[in-house]
Parts: C-alpha cells; structure tokens; sequence
C-alpha cells in the first residue's frame, strides 16, 4: 500500500511539465504512442519476410516470381516501419532534451517564488531548510524523469500488449511466462530504491553541512580567516568524515542491490531459453513455420525487454516520486508570510506605537523583547542604546516585519502592522542592518537596490551615494558606477569595509519618500567623524520623519530627540541625552565609560 500511495505526486509532475510546454508534452505522448506499436508490428512482417523465403524456395515459376514480388513488399514495408521508428526515437529524445531546459527553470522558479513568500523565521529553523535543501537537490530534474518515466512506461505497454497479443496465438502460457520473470528483480530494486531515498533525506543536515565547510574554505570572505587561524585542514578533515560516513552507506546499498538485483534477473534469462526451447521444439515438431518460429523468439524476447523496461519504468516512477515529494512538501509549506489588505493608516500623524510587545525565538523559554510599550512621535528621531543582545536588532525585525509579534501589538499611523499590506507597509520604511548585503552587482545597482522602483535613476544614485559619502570613492573606480563590485564576476573590484558600509548607507538615502528611516549600527567600520556627517546628513533629511538609530557611539545617539535604553529585552530607561545623564543610571554608565577612551 506504501509502495502504490507515493504515486500520487504523478499527477504534480505531470501538470508542473504541462505548464512548462503543452506543445511538446502532446508530442511526446504522441511519438511514444508510434513507438509503442511499431516493434510488434515490425516483428509480424519479419514472419511474414521469413515464411515467404520459405515459399520462394520451394515453388515455380510464376509462383515463385509472385513470392518475389511479396518479398521485396515486405522488406520495403519493415524498412519503411523501422525509419519510422527511428524518427519517433529521435523526435522523442529532441522533446525531452528541450523539455529538460523549461522545466528546470519552471522548478526553480516556483521555489523562489515560494521563498518570496516565507518569513524570515522560516530561514532561520533548520528543519524548514533541510526542506528547502531537498526541494532544490533534485526537484529541477525529477518531474520530467517522472514524466519520461510514465511515457515509457505507456510505449513498453503497449509494445507488451501488442506481443501478447502474438504470443497468445502459440500459447496462453507464454504469455503469462513473459510476464512474470521479471517480478522478483523488480521487487528487489523497489525496496532498494525506497531505501535510497530515505538514506538521502535523513542526510540532508549533512549535505548542508559539507556545502558550508566547502563554502568557508573557497570563498573570499571566509578564506582571510581560514589562512590566518590554520583552520583549513580541520574543516577538510570534517568535510572527508561526513563523505567517508555517506560513502559506507552507499557503497554497502549498491553491493545489496547488484547482488540482488543480478541473482533475481537470472530468473529472467532462464525463462527466456526456456521459451526459446519451447518454440524450436514447436518447429521441429511442425506445428508453428520457420517464420512463425523466428517472430515468436524475437518476439519473447523483445517482450521480455519490454517487461523489464515496464517494472523498470515503475521502479524509477516510484523512485522519483520519493523525491518529487521534497518538492511538493517545500511548496506545501502553508506558514506563509502574513499580510493584510490597508495601505493607509488612519491617523498619519501617530506615528508609531508599541504596545505590551514580547517575542520569543523559538525553542527559547527567555524573552527576546519583553512587554516593550513606546510611543515614536511623527517627525521624531530615536535611538536605541543598550549592550550586545539586549534585543535592539530584534526589535526593528518586528517593527520591519519580519518577525511577528509573540504578544501585543504594533501600530503604524494607527493601524495594526498585521492589517497592512506588507507591500504597502515595507514601502513606507527604509532600513539598513549591520549585516547589511555585500552584492556582487555594479556600483550603481548596489545603491540603488535601497529603492527598486528607481534601480536605474542615475541622478537619484549620485545624489544617495553623495548623502551616503560614497561619491568620492566611486569616481576614483575604474568605470564609477558602472563598476563590477566583488570579485566573482570578471573586472569586479572589491572595496574595504568602510566603504562597503557607505554603499550601504547611500542605500538608505535611496528611500527618498519613505515614511520611517532605520539605520541599525551600519557604520560600525567607519571613523567617529565620518558616522557624525553621515549622521548629521541623516537628520537633516529626516527632520519631518521617523529616524531611528541603533550605534554604541554616543556623539551620534545624543543627536536624536529620544533615546531608549534596552537591557535584556526590557526598556530600562528612556528620555533625551541630558535626562537620561541626570538618572546617573544605565545611559549614564555607558556614556562615561565612552568618555574616558577619549581622555
């Protein structure tokens, strides 16, 4: 029942190649139907070739000159039936390989728009990207294997009906013979196959691993580290000890399967002389022709082959099922980004509001943020202070959404952030992380990413590269924005880390109509008097919007007209610079500390 269930995902891998290209589905199916017929139909007049050999030897005159005749037809009519064959064979082999190309990038491309649709938190639970992993392996090629697979498997039965349908006329048992001798190999490669399939699905978090460790040692951001602490060998060293694990696995699986697999298909062989005896015999004796003799052996033999070929095209129409399942459970996966339907709020002029909100990671009993309440004026500047993992980051993931809320809520122009369209709401909002991308793309395109709907706005560009301090450098480069960044692509140019960081920032000032701006610690590799221009810049642009700020340096948090403190998820202290400096509290703390490394 296991066995006949996992066919199910046929009909997914069917419509998936029917989307891809109607046209060639449709003649796929129809060469495979030409192909299906022809064998038998070409071994019939091989009888009939053979038989008349017979007849023209044995007669006379004008008889014989007859039998001529219907030679030659017959010897044209195969010729004619095997190129016709031929071309079907080919013409299936041109659908598939130009098949193949489509539904790659129709399979990928539904997995990326799935991803497009996923909250952050998915990327981050490892159980969900084994998933994603596993979707992305082998889904590309598995629908049209599946659908190759059941092509093939409807040429070989028809081919199989059409030799039954012959043999039936020596006898019944042959055909019953033909049949069943090639069952027990069959079984043996499904359980083997089923086998493989599980082994590759509890391994993903391996593979996962081995393409990390492959990553670290060859790229460019992890390979200055790798040199320096002399870790290559020791990743290597787990890189070979994940293969070695996998390797004994598979190679114990493919031993029991070709012992299994070649001990049952001698049953077949046998079988096959058998019939072969059978039918000589049957000769000998004189009831069955020469012809008749020649048709029924190569007809028990190409029916055994089609036999084969049928449980061989079930056993892999199982085996890709297996698989196809990764992808249909990928797409399946229903926690979907969460959205509304309002683009407007309606009270522009609230700004936004935090209200009782705590979030849990998951799997984690301790609060990220606990019971936030706060209220950010329009027009008003914050800054966020508090020691690494306070929840700072945290809190503008929420804001951004791209975490959910576990309690509370937050309101934007008073209108829950959960009923706005996320489209809608994330136009409203510029923001940089410290994490910020490095993208291999050009210069231009790098800025200009901070607002898509404007990639190739040229003055938009020089003006958030010039707010961001980046004009300066980009003019030096090789083509200014039309230079290749990175060093994957040919001519890109890699930039240090102060530089990358302006990039970034310049990003930020491509969000010239946004409602909120959120810089989250983006300078952190640019010096103290940079940081005070660019954040000087910063508020000087956001003079009628919501700016918020997260950095440890305090000659730019005193800028901002409120300041909050966070301590392990909790809003200590809130106020302005000089207010929090009179609590002599937390704030105050920090600041002084500061001060002294500048004394």
């Amino acid at each position: 029942m296991r066995f006949v269930s996992v066919f199910r995902y046929s009909g997914v891998a069917i419509d998936i190649v029917w989307r891809s290209s109607a046209g060639l589905t449709i003649a796929m199916a129809m060469v495979t139907l030409i192909a299906g017929v022809l064998p038998a139909a070409i071994a019939w007049v091989g009888q009939l070739i053979v038989d008349t050999v017979v007849t023209a030897i044995d007669a006379e005159g004008a008889a014989r000159e007859a039998a001529t005749d219907a030679l030659l037809f017959y010897i044209m009519l195969e010729l004619g039936l095997v190129v016709l064959m031929t071309g079907a064979q080919k013409a299936n082999t041109v659908c598939q390989s130009v098949l193949r190309a489509l539904l790659g990038n129709q399979v990928n491309v539904m997995i990326l728009e799935k991803a497009l649709t996923l909250e952050l938190a998915n990327f981050e639970d490892s159980e969900f990207y084994d998933k994603l992993v596993r979707a992305r392996r082998e889904a590309s090629s598995r629908p049209l294997s599946l659908v190759i697979a059941t092509f093939d498997l409807l040429r070989d039965g028809i081919s199989l009906v059409s030799y039954g349908f012959l043999l039936f006329q020596f006898s019944p048992w042959a055909v019953l013979l033909l049949g069943l001798a090639g069952v027990p190999a069959f079984m043996a490669e499904a359980k083997y196959a089923g086998e493989a399939f599980r082994n590759q699905r509890r391994r993903s978090s391996e593979r996962r691993m081995q393409i990390y460790l492959e990553m670290v040692l060859t790229r460019e951001d992890g390979v200055k580290e790798v040199k320096l602490m002399q870790l290559g060998r020791l990743f290597l060293q787990r890189y070979v000890e994940i293969f070695r694990r996998i390797y004994k696995e598979d190679r114990n699986l493919v031993l029991r399967r070709g012992f299994w697999g070649y001990a049952l298909g001698l049953i077949a062989s046998v079988a096959f002389y058998f019939a072969f005896g059978w039918v000589a015999f049957a000769a000998v004796a004189g009831t069955i022709t020469l012809g008749q003799m020649t048709m029924y052996i190569a007809v028990f033999r190409q029916g055994q082959g089609a036999v084969t070929s049928c449980l061989t095209s079930i056993n892999k129409m199982y085996e890709d099922n297996l698989y196809l399942s990764n992808l249909t459970e990928y797409l399946g996966h229903s926690v979907a980004e969460p959205t509304g339907d309002k683009t407007e709020g309606p009270l522009p002029d609230d700004g936004i509001r935090f209200e009782n909100v705590s979030f849990h990671y998951p799997g984690s009993a301790t609060p990220a943020l606990d019971c936030i309440n706060l209220h950010i004026r329009a027009g008003e500047s914050l800054a966020i202070v508090g020691e690494n993992g306070s929840g700072k980051t945290t809190l503008i993931k929420l804001l951004t959404r791209l975490y959910t809320p576990t309690e509370g809520r937050i309101l934007f122009q008073g209108l829950n952030l959960q009923d706005w369209d996320i489209d809608a709401l994330r136009q409203r909002v510029g923001v940089i992380f410290q994490d910020f991308a490095r993208y291999q793309l050009k210069v231009g395109e790098n800025i200009g990413v901070g607002d898509v709907d404007y990639l190739t706005d040229r003055p938009l560009i020089t003006d958030a590269a010039e707010k961001g301090l980046a004009a300066d450098f980009i003019k030096q480069m090789p083509t200014d924005y039309d230079t290749q960044l990175g060093t994957w692509f040919k001519d890109g140019k890699e930039l240090s880390g102060g530089q990358w960081q302006k990039i970034a920032l310049s990003r930020a000032f491509m969000r010239s109509q946004a409602d909120v701006l959120i810089l989250d610690e983006p300078t952190a590799a640019i010096d103290a008097k940079a940081e005070a221009d660019i954040f000087a810049h910063f508020r000087e642009l956001t003079a009628n919007r919501i700016s918020i700020i997260i950095s440890h340096r305090f000659s730019t948090v005193r800028i901002a007209d409120h300041i909050i403190v966070l301590d392990q998820g909790k809003v200590t202290e809130q106020g302005n610079h000089d207010s929090l400096l009179a609590k002599d509290g937390q704030y105050a703390t920090l600041f002084e500390l500061q001060a002294r490394g500048y004394q």
